[in-house]
């Protein structure tokens, strides 16, 4: 066993940990630190795999960015932690059954030269001016052409989708119409009117107070 392999354990053993408290923590503010922690874990073996975008990737946008709001959303909210309890013991064994399932899948998919008890051969050697991206790139818009085409239509309708469920125009709202913006003018925003000073009835008032 190299170097290597004994990483490779040392990360997925704190992997499983970290994925496992996330979905056992009574706190939710402990799950989503655990779920910090797995996002890292997997990114350190996604630089074991020489995937080094993938892994700045996953600690930038979810670890920087998703997990940050997470964590102001939870801390934000009243959360009832009793009430929130009382569920997870009766949907335990349905959740660990969908959990096999999904495990069962995504075996028979991989298939099993990537899941075999052999030891598997390490990826050939780079050449010194190898760059990840630019591969990655090659191939998600080559021979991944359409799943990524089909990929980005999805997000394209879910984000159409959510912006037309919360875009209604409601009685109690306010909202700005910007053709009518377009359309001010100075005149009609800007009034300037002439007054004479009052600096000498201000002086006289305290004048007639001493």
């Amino acid at each position: 066993m190299i170097f290597q392999d004994i990483v490779f354990y040392f990360l997925a053993a704190i992997l499983l940990l970290a994925g496992l408290r996330v979905i056992t923590a009574r706190n939710p503010v402990h799950a989503a630190l655990y779920l910090v922690l797995a996002f890292f874990t997997a990114a350190g073996i996604w630089l074991l795999l020489e995937a080094e975008f993938l892994a700045i990737a996953l600690v930038l946008v979810y670890v920087g960015a998703v997990m940050v709001l997470f964590l102001f959303v939870v801390m934000m909210l009243d959360i009832n932690l009793d009430r929130l309890r009382e569920g997870f013991w009766r949907y335990l064994p349905v959740a660990g059954l969908i959990g096999v399932m999904m495990a069962a899948e995504m075996v028979m998919i991989l298939g099993v030269k990537n899941f075999g008890l052999g030891r598997v051969a390490p990826p050939a050697p780079h050449a010194a001016d190898y760059s990840n991206t630019a591969e990655l790139g090659r191939l998600l818009y080559t021979d991944y052409l359409l799943p990524f085409e089909l990929a980005a239509v999805v997000l394209l309708v879910a984000i159409v989708s959510a912006i037309a469920l919360t875009l209604r125009e409601r009685k109690d709202s306010k909202f700005i119409d910007p053709a009518e913006q377009v359309k001010v003018k100075r005149n009609d925003r800007l009034r300037i009117i002439k007054m004479d000073a009052e600096i000498e009835a201000k002086v006289d008032h305290v004048k007639g107070k001493r």
